[in-house]
């Protein structure tokens, strides 16, 4: 029995409430009443040039690339620790992933590690922000800069962050966000795309309403309703934006209770690296996380199923990550690796997930991490 779950979504209790005055406007479909007020309130606090409601991160994503127009014959610059939408948007464009190692003690893309796989192709470097933290956009912009390319965030578990003192996903010209159910704020499913480069923003609207001028037929700005470009049905629906309207403003106080939950897991895990236990790295005054994962590297890959049994034994649920997309089938055959990803195939064999949510108690937080120094004890024997 689990009496420890990894993951609870975030609920405030007025979601309800405002599906049922979605309903009553008798206005579902995408765009409407509520969607809006999640793009203004989404613009405001990202200071953003346009937020863009998505049924997903995914969608938000394969919007991006079809901004930048990729196609084949392009790369596009990325982590291999990452989930596969980061890298099936490219896909999807006929473009090709090139994968880069992470830092072990960010999971971050590995900044330095990017200059020496740009080539005449690269078009774009994607940037995923793992566990919501911010990584080195500094340096990624600069050389990004330097060679003509634009950069895109994919911000899907960093809302709350901040990077020298601005929100995680405002430093490209794109980023995307995520609020599916595991994620700090939620909507079931859902996302958005930021665009920080207004010049990106007429065309988004277009892409997103599956490549026709609805937007400014409904605004006036033109007098007929009709196909202008190529584009795809990315909107959720009223319902969906309706829930996600009563989750936005609780942003701070989430973001505080978790990363509190953060630092007390790293505080109470400290002496355990005496076993060789490894922990994310100390939070700079710079990359501000959310909170959103805490992760622990095991001393050694193969304790990693003993331990994850003996902690689901203790009623506690730990999972591991992601597969290296450069080491699963679809990223052999869509993707390239020219230099190899040792750190992220080592890290991603010893990463464990513990149980992370925002409302998880410090007595929880105090019981996870008892249980685990007793199990690497038991099983590093």
């Amino acid at each position: 029995m689990v009496e420890v779950p990894f993951n609870k979504p975030f609920v405030t209790g007025l979601e309800l409430e405002a599906i049922a005055d979605a309903i009553a406007r008798r206005d579902l479909s995408g765009d409407g009443h509520y969607t809006g007020l999640c793009e203004n309130e989404l613009e405001r606090l990202f200071g953003c040039s346009k937020a863009f409601l998505t049924h997903s991160c995914t969608a938000a994503l394969e919007m991006a690339a079809l901004l930048l127009d990729l196609g084949p014959g392009d790369e596009v610059i990325m982590p291999s620790f990452t989930f596969t939408s980061t890298a099936n948007a490219v896909v999807l464009r006929g473009a090709t992933p090139v994968f880069v190692d992470v830092e072990s003690g960010t999971m971050n893309i590995d900044a330095g590690k990017i200059e020496p796989l740009i080539s005449p192709r690269t078009k774009a470097i994607v940037v995923v922000h793992y566990a919501g933290r911010p990584a080195d956009m500094d340096a990624i912009n600069a050389i990004a800069a330097s060679r003509g390319i634009v950069v895109v965030e994919d911000a899907a578990q960093s809302l709350g962050s901040t990077y020298k003192g601005k929100p995680a996903g405002t430093h490209s010209q794109l980023s995307a966000l995520s609020f599916h159910e595991t994620k700090n704020i939620v909507s079931g499913e859902g996302g958005a795309l930021l665009v920080n480069d207004p010049a990106y923003e007429g065309r988004a609207a277009v892409l997103r309403e599956k490549g026709t001028n609805r937007r400014s037929f409904l605004q006036g700005r033109t007098d007929k309703y009709s196909w202008v470009d190529v584009g795809s049905s990315y909107l959720p629906s009223e319902l969906v934006a309706a829930f996600l309207s009563c989750q936005i403003g609780a942003i701070g106080n989430v973001t505080a209770s978790r990363l509190s939950a953060w630092k007390r897991y790293r505080s109470n895990l400290q002496a355990a690296t005496d076993r060789g236990l490894e922990l994310p790295d100390e939070i700079s005054a710079e990359a501000v996380p959310n909170g959103h994962i805490f992760h622990i590297l095991l001393p050694r890959a193969e304790l990693r199923p003993g331990f994850l049994e003996a902690m689901k034994a203790r009623g506690i649920q730990c999972t591991f990550h992601y597969v290296p997309l450069h080491s699963s089938p679809a990223g052999r055959k869509f993707c390239k690796t020219p230099d190899g990803c040792p750190i992220t195939e080592d890290a991603a064999a010893r990463l464990v997930r513990l149980p992370m949510h925002s409302d998880i108690a410090p007595q929880t937080v105090d019981f996870v991490s008892a249980a685990v120094v007793d199990v690497l004890r038991e099983i590093a024997a």
